[in-house]
């Protein structure tokens, strides 16, 4: 009904009857009072009435609110639970949450990532109810509360309309975004592309990785930095896109942006320069784009339509995208038409859009799909390649220490096994501890859909009581910085600790302090996907390079972590680039890195 409407005009006419509740009451409570009273005193002034009508809001929502909070206490009391706890009025003495919505936002453009969530840990503990425009939200770092809502009590915590109304415009009705049985029909019609004979077929990686290095190469020859993240951008699109419809979008033959300071620099995400008029940069910025969009709307909740009054802003963003993938999934629901008629596609030539088609021939279903995998395929692996790198350019030790197992495991240029990653534990521990301090997908929610409770946090505690249809927000990031959690070398970057007694100490006995993947029914099924395809490209990587160097000065300076960083300590005094997030984590302004070469002959070291 309301699919060609403004958002903001949408969700004004559906909550026309509560906008007009308020007045409407005065006007008929001011209709019984003059029918009931004498004559001569029904010339009340006129301001007096105007000003009933204007108080007639905030009144229906003061009595809206403490109602609300009886009714939690008399459930919370029936299910012999107790409330979550809330920030001091004083920390927040703004109504509806205002500042720390407005913290949150301005976090977002200078702050550090979990910075506010840090802040509230201290003072409310890990787990914390938050009135954001007058509504409750669940915020946990708590392992055991996330694993209720992602595992042991699944059934009584969702997605949420919430979520399926602000991501409809990215992600559509795919697999991310759903719940119940349409979720259910999205997830068992992909799962077979994520086996492992598909998951191992590393010529695709192959290709593309040579591909970017040799960009890489080209670039450092002529003595500039190159961008890091745009690059593994690209070969993660590629490769997904080859996944996905048996061929590459081709991001990656697209020139490589120049530093800011260079004379010939044009910024792909500048629609008027050179680079910004490429089809990899519109694509690219179309995405971006989209998902900033998108994780704006996140932050707003129910409200972020009063901010799209007149147009669906991610939307917009999309039709780039849509413009590109609408023709390949046409094609691919014609070549379906003609296999059905002739013979089958032969399996090993089936592409995941090929096998999308088999159950279904919906062309908005199949895009949404698309979307969903390659948001997956680009995005969190491209973050995982970005802060590996960039961790691997601040310590040498470690890089010296990955390249010498490479280089004795798989040699200084055969191409990686399956059974090469199998032993190199080293590798997958230098994923891993990047995982733990740079996850991808730095935050999360669910929905409950019902009255239900959290784990008491403290051995016999009560739980923790959460009405039906509240919004709760957990943080991956935050949780696994924790000291109490990871030990007091959680904020140090080390791989072995995946390694050594320290493993056994807190991961073993916990193992809910890590979900880089989510866990649960909904865990991520390109997990192992995202393994290989980083494993991959790292030893490619670390074959032809030997030193990484983050170029500093490549940055443009509003990419540069603010000076204040440096006294506040912590991993923040010693990061040197600005982390900013949408759906995933990403680096602002780019990872611009300078690399030397590996001699033409090496050893193992």
């Amino acid at each position: 009904m309301f699919s060609d409407v403004p958002p903001g005009i949408a969700f004004l006419v559906k909550r026309l009857s509560h906008l007009l509740l308020p007045p409407v009451t005065v006007f008929a409570g001011l209709t019984v009072h003059r029918s009931l009273v004498a004559a001569n005193a029904q010339s009340d002034s006129g301001w007096r009435i105007i000003l009933l009508y204007m108080l007639s809001y905030p009144l229906a929502l003061s009595f809206q609110v403490a109602y609300e909070a009886v009714v939690k206490r008399v459930l919370a009391a029936r299910m012999n639970a107790v409330l979550l706890p809330e920030p001091p009025f004083m920390e927040d003495p703004t109504p509806g949450g205002l500042l720390f919505l407005y913290g949150i936002i301005k976090e977002s453009q200078d702050g550090y990532i979990g910075g506010e969530l840090m802040n509230r840990l201290r003072t409310t503990g890990p787990t914390f109810n938050m009135r954001i425009f007058f509504q409750d939200r669940v915020v946990t770092l708590e392992p055991s509360h996330i694993k209720a809502m992602l595992a042991t009590q699944f059934d009584d915590f969702e997605k949420g309309e919430t979520t399926l109304a602000v991501m409809q415009p990215l992600l559509g009705t795919g697999v991310f975004a759903n719940d119940g049985d349409l979720w259910k029909f999205h997830r068992s019609i992909t799962r077979p592309f994520f086996s492992r004979d598909r998951i191992t077929h590393f010529d695709i990686f192959d290709r593309h990785a040579n591909e970017a290095i040799r960009k890489m190469k080209t670039r450092f020859a002529e003595g500039y930095a190159a961008d890091f993240q745009d690059v593994v951008s690209r070969f993660t699109l590629d490769s997904a896109s080859e996944f996905l419809f048996g061929h590459d979008i081709g991001t990656l033959s697209d020139p490589l942006p120049y530093p800011f300071f260079h004379s010939s620099h044009s910024a792909s995400d500048d629609p008027t320069s050179a680079f910004g008029q490429t089809f990899s940069a519109r694509f690219s910025r179309s995405f971006n784009d989209a998902q900033t969009a998108t994780s704006v709307r996140v932050r707003f909740g129910d409200m972020w339509p009063l901010r799209e009054m007149w147009k669906d802003i991610p939307k917009e963003k999309m039709k780039i995208v849509h413009g590109f993938l609408d023709p390949i999934i046409q094609q691919g629901i014609q070549r379906s038409k003609l296999a059905e008629e002739k013979a089958a596609i032969e399996e090993e030539d089936e592409t995941v859009l090929d096998h999308l088609i088999k159950h279904t021939k919906d062309p908005i279903i199949l895009r949404d799909e698309i979307m969903n995998l390659a948001v997956a395929g680009r995005d969190t692996t491209a973050s995982l390649l970005t802060f590996t790198v960039y961790m691997l350019s601040q310590h040498p030790a470690i890089l010296h220490k990955l390249r010498s197992e490479i280089l004795t495991v798989v040699g200084a240029s055969r191409q990686p096994t399956y059974d090469d990653f199998r032993d190199m534990k080293y590798l997958r521990a230098v994923l891993n501890e990047t995982l733990r301090l740079y996850p991808p997908v730095p935050f999360d929610m669910r929905q409950s859909n019902k009255h239900t409770t959290l784990p008491p946090i403290a051995p016999g505690g009560k739980p923790f009581f959460v009405p039906a249809w509240t919004r709760c927000i957990y943080s991956v990031f935050v949780m696994h910085r924790r000291t109490d959690l990871w030990g007091p070398d959680a904020l140090t970057f080390d791989p072995d600790r995946f390694l050594d007694e320290r493993v056994h100490k807190y991961l073993t006995p916990n193992p809910f302090i890590f979900l880089p993947f989510n866990a649960g029914p909904r865990i991520c099924l390109g997990q192992q996907f995202a393994y290989n395809e980083s494993s991959f490209f790292l030893v490619r990587l670390l074959q032809n390079f030997s030193n990484i160097e983050l170029s500093e000065e490549s940055s443009p300076p509003s990419a540069r972590p603010p000076l204040s960083w440096k006294s506040q300590g912590g991993i923040k005094a010693t990061e040197k680039i600005k982390l900013k997030t949408h759906l995933t984590m990403y680096v602002a302004e780019g990872l611009w890195l300078k690399m030397d070469e590996a001699p033409a002959v090496e050893d193992a070291l």
